[in-house]
């Protein structure tokens, strides 16, 4: 019924939203919290589309795609401050890293447990759910599209990507009334938090609302992003047999050092402005167009990737808590160190809080 390309972008805008629309709603706010809005645009789409209300493939579903992903990648990546990154201090680093390790070796030690329950391209969808755990559902798309993966491999791992991850933060918020007992066991100096919570605080007085022009500004260097990256990656050797670094691969590489270079630039400052606030709506929009033309059949796999998921959790934590008492750090850089890499942006912060 809905078919024409700009015709399918506009319901996916209007759809997801909708569902942001009703997240925000206090009464429903408990029940996004357990399955995050990132869940329903994906999955409602997928639903829509098996009803035949929306065709599974459009060239408007690739062009969002091939846009969306570099555009939300540059403005998230201009919006990272390394120089503050690394005074956040060597406890802080470390036990980030360690986190992100304990994702990496996990995920690979759960695939050849579970390889044999796993469908034959499961090693692209847990590729796909690391890079969700490690760098948020920007980095779930551009391993997604680097590996030239179908979009059906994404349906179980959103769903993982929140329920397990969601279920692991819920147990971190429990064990916060435990932390006294786990710093005296960890032998930890807490000193190192103190000096974090002055350095947040100072952050977060350089926000302002955000007005057209900085909007104007952020979306056409996006826009103008996207496409040159696009452009630049096309003339590119393939490398590998079978193909390793594919020209979509080559975009996402592109984009991001782009990114990063102008984040050490005045450009940075559209952060404060709302930058990556309009690249994490892109990617929004991105994961509907993805649920649009997925095959919803393959949330029937989802059992066994939450018992991968489940134990590449078990032994990054196991990796967190072990770095933890050989260099004496506080529990809260376990549970953030955890959280940063298996939630991210919106749900470190909350687990930080608490």
């Amino acid at each position: 019924m809905i078919s024409q390309p700009f015709e399918l972008f506009a319901y996916l805008v209007a759809l997801t939203g909708l569902i942001f629309w009703i997240g925000s709603m206090p009464r429903f706010q408990g029940f996004f919290r357990v399955l995050p809005p990132v869940v329903w645009v994906y999955v409602i789409p997928s639903v829509i589309t098996s009803v035949g209300l929306t065709p599974a493939e459009s060239p408007g579903y690739s062009t969002m795609r091939y846009y969306l992903l570099p555009f939300a990648l540059f403005l998230l990546t201009i919006s990272v401050d390394v120089k503050a990154i690394m005074k956040l201090g060597r406890v802080a680093l470390t036990m980030l890293l360690v986190g992100t390790a304990g994702i990496i070796i996990g995920m690979s030690v759960s695939y050849m447990v579970f390889r044999a329950w796993l469908p034959a391209d499961g090693w692209q969808s847990l590729a796909s759910l690391s890079g969700s755990w490690i760098g948020g559902t920007a980095n779930m798309l551009a391993i997604q599209q680097s590996l030239e993966a179908p979009d059906s491999i994404l349906g179980p791992i959103v769903i993982v990507d929140s329920v397990v991850g969601y279920g692991w933060m819920g147990i971190l918020l429990f064990l916060a009334a435990f932390q006294s007992k786990f710093d005296r066991w960890l032998d930890a100096d807490r000193s190192s938090i103190n000096a974090l919570e002055v350095r947040l605080a100072e952050y977060k007085q350089h926000r302002v609302p955000t007005d057209l022009s900085h909007l104007a500004v952020i979306v056409a260097l996006g826009l103008g992003m996207a496409v040159l990256t696009r452009n630049l990656s096309a003339g590119l050797p393939e490398l590998g047999d079978p193909t390793v670094i594919s020209a979509s691969t080559w975009a996402m590489l592109i984009v991001v050092t782009f990114g990063l270079v102008l984040s050490f630039t005045p450009v940075r400052k559209l952060e404060y402005s709302g930058a990556s606030t309009v690249g994490y709506y892109a990617l929004y929009l991105l994961v509907a167009s993805v649920g649009a033309s997925a095959d919803i059949a393959g949330l029937q796999e989802t059992p066994a990737f939450a018992l991968a998921g489940a134990l590449t959790i078990v032994i990054h934590v196991g990796l967190l808590v072990l770095a933890a008492k050989l260099i004496k750090a506080p529990f809260f850089f376990v549970a953030t160190g955890s959280m940063a890499n298996l939630g991210g942006a919106l749900s470190a912060p909350i687990v930080a809080g608490v």
